[in-house]
């Protein structure tokens, strides 16, 4: 049984609020969790734009903390 890791995709919304989609991995496939609402998805690619698209889409968290502009 492969070995699983995890990482996660966070985004702000314009309220100041803090989404979390967990992305974790088992081989070649990954699974997202959105630790805000709960939504799933299988993604054997692409799963942290699938991530990003989840944030945008449902929370509109569009502010990434990674970024030097915010």
């Amino acid at each position: 049984m492969p070995a699983t890791t995890t990482s996660t995709v966070s985004r702000w919304d314009q309220h100041g609020r803090r989404h979390v989609v967990r992305v974790e991995r088992a081989g070649v496939q990954r699974s997202l969790t959105c630790e805000t609402c709960g939504w799933r998805k299988g993604a054997q690619f692409l799963p942290w734009l699938k991530a990003e698209e989840h944030l945008t889409a449902a929370h509109q968290a569009t502010v990434d903390p990674a970024s030097p502009t915010g």
